[in-house]
């Protein structure tokens, strides 16, 4: 969750080669050891929470250890940003397992007069989290997507941040080195608060209406939500109202205003091939017939959408999944784009990437 973050903010960093190590390269010694010869920052997220507490304590300490030990035998010095948790300060084999490895590898880079920089991390939700396991942010929100009903087990307190807050941190430091363990704080709320706030969404987004997102918190938590709506509840279909007169429609109904393009498109011609970190941008086809391509970023899979102006449908477009929309017919093709937010060239969020 976190890594798909962070490598989509580096993505649009030409100056940043970005390699990642997954369990094969962690169990082949030198896969590791070239993983590591070849990485002037490594950024240790991988990790075990849950499970058997004995094996949730050797696994996380092993990492660490076969990461020094590659280090040392490709004799390389990488500065290491490693994703505690604020479960440091608890007596649990996950907690004490986080701070041991904080502890070694602190002692590791003081050794080799390199940094090392330990992120304590509270709970992390976002777009790719895995349901009834990352976070209770997924859960809800994939419940909710697919039409159950959550259950609160126990209305305690959390403290959230968004996985897009801690990549914005950790690419700080990539261009900004801290020798120091840097503490990460979220919005504290209770899980019925939390509960209440997705479910206003979920209601108002079936109903066709956009929530006030201007609230950035609020805005991870809708993008959050919308990303379990994908790709099964697109296009949505707009009621049309006909009269003598001819017929209407309502295009986007939103509590936080936004900001509206028309476009006129040739037959053949091809918009869009880019992507957003956070931004909601609705794609609605008037006049003329388009075709809607979808992809995951760093995923080969593309999902299409046929969309015309005799029928208007809407797709709001899922963060971190680059799109376009093509002209497929014979006429121009006139298309509204709506998106939550006015455009900001200082701030553009919006990453050229081809379908």
């Amino acid at each position: 969750m976190i890594g798909s973050q962070l490598h989509a903010v580096l993505h649009a960093r030409p100056q940043v080669t970005v390699a990642g190590a997954n369990r094969e390269t962690f169990a082949s010694e030198p896969k590791l050891d070239a993983f590591v010869a070849d990485s002037d920052v490594v950024v240790h997220l991988a990790g075990m929470n849950r499970g058997d507490d004995g094996e949730v304590e050797s696994v996380n300490n092993e990492l660490v250890e076969k990461l020094i030990s590659a280090c040392e035998r490709s004799d390389k010095r990488p500065y290491i940003i490693f994703s505690s948790s604020t479960h440091v300060d608890r007596d649990t084999a996950y907690g004490r397992s986080k701070r041991e490895c904080g502890r070694r590898l602190r002692q590791w880079a003081d050794d080799n007069r390199t940094s090392y920089t330990g992120l304590i991390l509270p709970h992390v939700f976002g777009e790719g989290g895995k349901p009834f396991y990352n976070s209770v942010v997924s859960t809800f929100c994939y419940q909710l997507a697919v039409g159950q009903a959550p259950e609160i087990l126990h209305d305690g307190e959390l403290e959230l941040v968004h996985a897009q807050q801690v990549a914005d941190v950790i690419t700080g430091l990539l261009f900004d080195r801290k020798n120091e363990d840097i503490r990460i704080t979220g919005l504290r709320i209770k899980v019925s608060s939390l509960l209440k706030k997705l479910q206003e969404f979920d209601e108002l987004y079936r109903s066709q209406l956009l929530p006030d997102v201007s609230n950035k918190i609020d805005l991870f938590f809708f993008n959050t939500y919308r990303s379990y709506l994908f790709p099964d509840f697109y296009p949505v279909k707009l009621r049309q109202f006909n009269d003598d007169r001819g017929g209407l429609f309502e295009a986007v109904k939103a509590g936080s205003g936004g900001q509206c393009f028309i476009s006129i498109t040739k037959p053949g011609i091809t918009r869009g091939n880019h992507y957003h970190y956070r931004k909601v941008e609705r794609f609605l086809v008037l006049g003329g017939t388009g075709l809607i391509r979808i992809r995951r970023l760093f995923d080969d899979k593309v999902h299409e959408f046929a969309v015309d102006g005799a029928h208007p449908q809407f797709i709001d477009m899922p963060t971190l999944h680059t799109h376009s929309i093509c002209n497929v017919g014979k006429t121009e093709m006139i298309t509204l784009f709506w998106s939550n937010e006015i455009f900001d060239p200082a701030s553009p969020d919006t990453i050229a990437e081809l379908v």
